[in-house]
């Protein structure tokens, strides 16, 4: 496992607990977020969908409750075994996005939210590889993330728990032409809140039809 990998994996299974406890109920506080999970639902359509760096799987969870056939994955070992006592009716997963186990054409929509923001620049095409190769044509992938230009190292979190996890920031223009160099038609860019310190976007794209 690369070092950045295992990194992350030992940053987030220290932090699982205090993660899953402070973000229980963040969805009820984004309005626009839930949009977009609604609009990913929709678009997904009746197909399966993987929620890739679930986490303690909230997001998860929503789109099962808004009738999705939704899965998550995630590298720390922790964080699904929190997420398989938080929603013991979904299904969760330990794996890494940048060596997915799932059949080709497997999925109809492959979500990353706010999961590659811990994967540095040399590895997204590789990951992007990833989602198209298990996306069925015309698989839709919503990606979010901070936006910014800056790289950041950071060293705790969460109730003071010790990290290390270099966290990259993005433009919706860099993470489009990433998306587009990987074979994707953009569909969507989505700035939110603009005035905050770190805004967070949204790029949604679909991967191409079949030949």
């Amino acid at each position: 496992m690369k070092p950045w990998l295992a990194s992350t994996r030992t940053s987030y299974d220290t932090v699982a607990a205090a993660y899953a406890g402070q973000l229980r109920d963040r969805l009820d506080d984004e309005p626009y977020l839930r949009a977009v999970l609604g609009l990913f639902a929709e678009l997904a359509g009746s197909g399966p969908v993987a929620d890739i760096g679930c986490g303690p799987g909230w997001v998860t969870a929503h789109l099962h409750g808004l009738g999705v056939d939704a899965f998550g994955i995630d590298l720390s070992p922790e964080m699904i075994a929190y997420a398989r006592r938080a929603q013991p009716g979904v299904r969760f997963e330990v794996g890494s996005m940048t060596d997915l186990t799932l059949r080709a054409a497997s999925v109809s929509g492959v979500l990353a939210f706010w999961s590659m923001i811990h994967v540095p620049d040399c590895a997204v095409p590789g990951v992007l590889a990833g989602f198209r190769r298990v996306l069925r044509p015309r698989g839709v992938v919503p990606i979010g993330f901070h936006v910014g230009t800056e790289t950041t190292l950071k060293t705790s979190g969460y109730g003071g728990h010790p990290m290390h996890v270099h966290i990259h920031r993005r433009t919706p223009a860099v993470v489009s032409a990433l998306l587009r160099d990987a074979g994707f038609t953009i569909e969507a860019e989505i700035l939110l809140n603009p005035d905050d310190r770190v805004p967070g976007g949204v790029v949604i794209a679909r991967a191409p039809a079949a030949d």
